[in-house]
């Protein structure tokens, strides 16, 4: 179980990645050999000035165009390396572009199953049911505004100034006190008769 968690996942190695491997292996054999042709030249040429001191100037010349070759080759190998440099790097640029076209390529796609979803007709259709809804509601308004009178206009005017002002006209309060209520006593009745109220329950009380 922990080593199939604990494996490294593989990248895929693509024929770029060889090519760009391969090449710079090339241009780092070129750098070795041309520090070690730096190295030579160093040396053939303090040689040749210690052959110019013992006086053998003929081997000195004969060395110093030996020297003046190994010059020129380091020239060409200086050369033959940024060609190796600037190949590496079109190559990964060129999978970098290829990286953006792979993604652009998704997000058209994506943008076309979007487009298929909802085609032109129907966001037509959606904005004239849009359009009709609100002249729909316009129209309404407009009824409502019509609906009232200039009198009716020229009331609301009023009642608003009114309002704002704090004049408006409320019923005024009576000062006079009202009338009293006269208590009607209960008639006594005549002796021998009963209240008529003591009657009517006894009445109710026999059924």
């Amino acid at each position: 179980m922990g080593n199939i968690f604990g494996r490294k996942r593989r990248t895929r190695v693509t024929e770029q990645d060889r090519a760009v491997l391969q090449l710079k292996q090339q241009r780092d054999k070129l750098k070795q050999y041309q520090k070690r042709i730096t190295l030579q030249l160093e040396k053939e040429r303090n040689l040749a000035k210690q052959l110019l001191k013992d006086g053998k100037k003929e081997k000195a010349l004969l060395l110093l165009k030996k020297k003046r070759y190994q010059d020129q080759l380091l020239d060409k190998t200086e050369n033959q390396i940024s060609n190796l440099e600037r190949m590496c790097q079109d190559i990964e640029f060129a999978q970098i572009e290829m990286k953006v076209i792979e993604g652009l390529k998704v997000g058209n796609d994506c943008l076309k199953s979007l487009h298929e979803a909802m085609s032109i007709e129907d966001v037509e259709r959606i904005m004239d049911e849009t359009q009709e809804a609100i002249e729909y509601q316009r129209e309404i308004d407009e009824m409502l505004a019509g609906s009232l009178t200039q009198e009716d206009e020229d009331a609301i005017l009023a009642e608003l100034e009114a309002i704002t002002q704090g004049d408006l006209d409320l019923p005024e309060v009576p000062d006079e006190s009202l009338p009293e209520v006269p208590e009607t006593a209960e008639e006594e009745p005549e002796p021998g008769q009963e209240r008529p109220r003591k009657k009517q329950e006894r009445e109710m009380l026999a059924v």
